[in-house]
């Protein structure tokens, strides 16, 4: 569905991105994890166009047997428009307008007549966001609000859902809720792309997996090999 070739990426001077490579296949749950500052939420803003490569490419299959698109010099809303999502770091609600709006912003590029009842799908993901439908989301929790951010990206129908940190700064319970849900969506059909904090949860919820050092691919493989690895399981898994 998604292969990332050989990408640069440098912000002002920095070079940031050095060479990386990864493939996710449909239908597939892919984690990125690895320190802060290795390169994570760059990889995932490049793939997304919020950031450009300055070499390589990013190809983009949206369905099996298509021909690829080039998606490295595509505007972020045509990414989206083909079917790639992003809900970002730190949530990123619109606190002035309600849930049910915030829904609808998600679905911008869309004029179909099925909005209102994804609206509902969502509400029925996570019921205290219909319960709440006409309240501001600057007045949620951190876990409503994260609830919210999820919904919102999957509210332009993504083929490929991309997350950046979804567990951060959430209670385990509400951890443990959305990651129950990216299970199921995953189920339903949709291909994830995650970077996330957690090592543990992000190896448990993930097919494959890439560990990114200092701007580079340090290692990839089966999540379940990765886990069992004592180089990981020291360095991200808090064993000794």
């Amino acid at each position: 569905m998604l292969t990332v070739e050989n990408i640069d990426v440098h912000r002002g001077k920095t070079h940031v991105l050095h060479q990386i490579d990864l493939h996710v296949g449909h239908g597939e749950i892919i984690a990125l994890i690895g320190a802060n500052g290795a390169g994570k939420t760059t990889t995932l803003k490049t793939i997304s166009g919020l950031l450009r490569p300055t070499k390589g490419k990013i190809l983009y299959t949206p369905e099996a047997g298509k021909a690829p698109i080039d998606i490295s010099t595509m505007a972020p809303e045509q990414i989206v428009g083909a079917g790639i999502s992003q809900c970002p770091e730190g949530r990123g609600v619109f606190a002035q307008l309600s849930v049910k709006e915030n829904l609808l912003v998600g679905a911008y590029l869309r004029s179909d007549k099925e909005i209102e009842k994804d609206i509902q799908s969502v509400y029925e993901m996570f019921p205290i966001l219909g319960e709440r439908s006409t309240q501001a989301a600057g007045k949620l929790s951190g876990g409503q609000q994260m609830m919210l951010a999820l919904g919102r990206s999957l509210m332009s129908q993504p083929k490929l859902l991309i997350l950046d940190e979804p567990s951060l700064g959430l209670a385990p319970l509400i951890i443990e809720t959305i990651f129950a849900m990216l299970q199921k969506i995953n189920s339903q059909g949709v291909t994830i792309l995650i970077v996330e904090q957690n090592a543990v949860m992000a190896l448990d919820l993930s097919h494959r997996a890439y560990v990114l050092e200092t701007g580079r691919v340090a290692l990839s493989g089966l999540s379940s090999d990765l886990a069992s690895n004592p180089q990981i399981q020291k360095s991200y898994l808090g064993v000794e």
